[in-house]
């Protein structure tokens, strides 16, 4: 039976088992007519049922999630029959749209309803390292620790575990197991070409990369192959138009991008980068000016507990939330002297700390054209724990996280204390980027300081 004929077997089905699901989530993957075909029946029975509950709308949610429309998906398997299948892509899709507690809890309910335990645990441990929470996936993953020599997943995913702890020689260990246990195994291929590609090793991680996107149809020949999850697929499309846009290579760039929008037109990164590839075309890069950009950066970017200060004066700046050099600059002497305890003298070590960088207090404000937040309100909001979140434990795409290297930045803190232009000034970093970073800061209740 062909791909095609298969396909409306199956979806003839009144239900599906976990086989069918697997199978045609493989067929989907292959190439031209199959993946047509797939939309063109997916369309159908959404027509012929528009309003699905039951056995249906479980089939119709699963298609819907394997065409990437998760939100649809996941609303579709929530009026569907309570069952393992149901559960698992359910989660599948809360894991797609990065809700976390939702794929977790609903990863749960899969398991107790006879989904594979260890294919489960396997899967809530990655949710909780996507959601940071490195050390709730260490112990998840101690379930089937001792049955997992042999486990290229589980090697998968204890690679990202120590990846978000810093274990990076260990993180390549485990990456590596993976792929030596089942070769060109999707998850790790793509981790490892993402390690590579923050180290600067970027002809590894384009090779790596291009691996990932080639596999899946290499793979449609073995009768065993497991179908290759969409993400990773698109994940390793972009990250690899990142590295031909960053050669100059903007053709080779713009057909990954589209390949990307071809399996899911509504992909939104993969549009923002399609236009910040379209506009690298005309855009002139003056090196000399970014060099000079960059040197003014770091140096605004020296924290102020480099210097000597009295402890007044360095307890007054941490409780105004005064970081760096550059806070310095965006505020006045008289902010600083109507804070409680700040005094002449706390004053005079400030204007002499800064006038040794050749720098002043209110550099930044002389137009006097923008308002900016008191000291003692400061813009930023959240605790001391959310502020020191390590950026290792934040996901992030690999021309942001090289950005934010670039910058010193460690913590969540650190990130909310830069501001829009800041970023922008590094080499590579577009709008794309920038919505990034305020996205993941706005899930942790943060912003970046305005500029001034």
């Amino acid at each position: 039976m062909d791909a095609v004929a298969e396909l409306d077997a199956i979806l003839a089905k009144e239900t599906w088992s976990a086989e069918d699901c697997r199978r045609v989530q493989m067929l989907f993957f292959e190439i031209n007519e199959p993946a047509r075909k797939f939309r063109e029946l997916v369309a159908e029975l959404a027509r012929a049922n528009p309003a699905p509950t039951g056995a249906a709308a479980v089939k119709l949610g699963i298609a819907r999630y394997l065409l990437c429309q998760f939100a649809e998906a996941a609303e579709l398997l929530a009026k569907g029959t309570d069952n393992k299948e149901r559960r698992f892509y359910q989660a599948l899709c809360h894991k797609a749209l990065r809700q976390w507690d939702r794929a977790l809890e609903n990863f749960q309910y899969a398991e107790d309803r006879g989904w594979d335990a260890r294919q489960v645990t396997l899967e809530k441990a990655e949710v909780q390292c996507l959601a940071g929470d490195v050390e709730g996936a260490g112990r998840t993953l101690q379930r089937f620790a001792r049955s997992s020599e042999d486990d290229p997943d589980w090697h998968y995913v204890a690679g990202m575990v120590a990846e978000l702890q810093g274990e990076h020689d260990l993180a390549v260990e485990h990456y590596e197991t993976a792929r030596r246990l089942k070769p060109g195994h999707p998850g790790a291929t793509f981790r490892l070409a993402y390690h590579y590609d923050l180290h600067g090793d970027e002809e590894a991680a384009g090779d790596l990369y291009r691996e990932c996107v080639t596999r899946i149809r290499q793979e449609q020949d073995a009768e065993q192959a497991s179908p290759e999850p969409h993400p990773i697929y698109a994940n390793a499309l972009i990250n690899l138009a990142v590295l031909y846009e960053d050669a100059g290579k903007y053709d080779e760039a713009e057909h990954c991008l589209r390949r990307v929008l071809a399996a899911n037109p509504n992909h939104l990164r993969a549009q923002l980068f399609l236009k910040d590839v379209v506009a690298s075309r005309t855009m002139v890069f003056d090196e000399e000016e970014a060099k000079r950009i960059a040197r003014r950066n770091d140096l605004l970017a020296i924290p102020v507990t480099e210097f000597e200060l009295s402890v007044r004066a360095r307890n007054c700046l941490k409780k105004m939330n005064i970081r760096t050099l550059g806070d310095l600059l965006h505020v006045t002497e008289s902010e600083l002297l109507s804070y409680k305890n700040f005094g002449e003298t706390s004053l005079a070590e400030i204007k002499q700390m800064l006038a040794s960088k050749g720098l002043r207090l209110g550099q930044m404000r002389e137009d006097g054209t923008e308002e900016v937040a008191s000291p003692q309100a400061p813009a930023r909001v959240g605790n001391e724990g959310v502020l020191a979140t390590p950026i290792a434990q934040i996901e992030f795409s690999v021309r942001a996280r090289r950005a934010l290297e670039q910058l010193g930045v460690k913590t969540l803190g650190d990130l909310a204390a830069k501001t829009e232009p800041e970023l922008l000034a590094c080499r590579n970093f577009g709008q794309t980027s920038l919505n990034e970073i305020r996205q993941r800061l706005a899930e942790y209740g943060l912003r970046l300081r305005e500029a001034s």
